[in-house]
């Protein structure tokens, strides 16, 4: 079944392109022109994506970033922002309250399929993978769950590849550089404050309950995963 996404773009032009091309790649299409349409289509009809303008008359990205990752039924579902060039305070926030990643206007249809296609990629089950118990926490890549003393935990697709980095590094201290290229894509600091990460590990522990407490702080360095903590 080909991958469903839900455009939300105000601009008829820029929503009609992006419809276009993300048909011609094979992808089902559904297009709001509103948050509160979104939202709407969203609780109807849950589709794999999200692309999401950031500004819109209303309710902008942001809230309607905010108000998913508030919802259980919508906490991981995978969200790309479409932001103007000189957002980048908006941006650092739309990534800090859960978007998984962003596109800067104006953008070529090709920057944009690869990151659709990328934040899709990520978000799908890893086949084959055993799942990993540290404690009362279960990380399954197989199914992209994380469980904590049975219950689930409602992640988004970021702080699933976080926690999934620092497991994978068996208690080595991982920087925020590092973090910001293996999790977000951008092999430099300098592309997107670093804070982004100390966000979503703040948020992350808090997710874990008594769990989040393996993860610690190493100051002026990064973060690690305990596993006898």
């Amino acid at each position: 079944m080909p991958s469903r996404v839900l455009i939300v773009e105000d601009e008829p032009d820029i929503r009609e392109l992006v419809v276009h091309h993300l048909k011609r790649e094979g992808y089902q299409v559904s297009a709001a022109a509103s948050g509160e349409e979104a939202l709407r289509q969203v609780l109807a009809a849950p589709p794999d994506l999200v692309l999401l303008d950031l500004m819109m008359p209303a309710m902008d990205g942001l809230e309607v970033c905010r108000r998913l990752r508030q919802d259980p039924a919508t906490a991981a579902l995978p969200i790309v922002m479409l932001t103007a060039k000189g957002d980048e305070v908006d941006r650092v926030l739309g990534l800090e309250i859960g978007a998984d990643d962003y596109v800067v206007k104006p953008f070529s249809p090709k920057e944009l399929l690869a990151r659709v296609r990328a934040v899709l990629r990520r978000s799908r089950p890893a086949p084959g993978a055993a799942p990993v118990t540290i404690g009362s926490l279960t990380i399954d890549s197989g199914t992209h769950t994380v469980s904590v003393g049975g219950d689930v935990a409602a992640l988004t697709p970021k702080e699933f590849d976080l926690l999934r980095a620092l497991v994978d590094a068996r208690g080595r201290v991982l920087s925020r550089d590092f973090l910001l290229d293996r999790v977000w894509g951008y092999s430099r600091a300098s592309e997107i404050e670093s804070r982004t990460v100390d966000v979503h590990v703040r948020r992350l522990r808090v997710k874990l309950g008594p769990e989040g407490r393996r993860i610690l702080t190493i100051k002026g360095v990064g973060y690690r995963l305990d596993p006898a903590a």
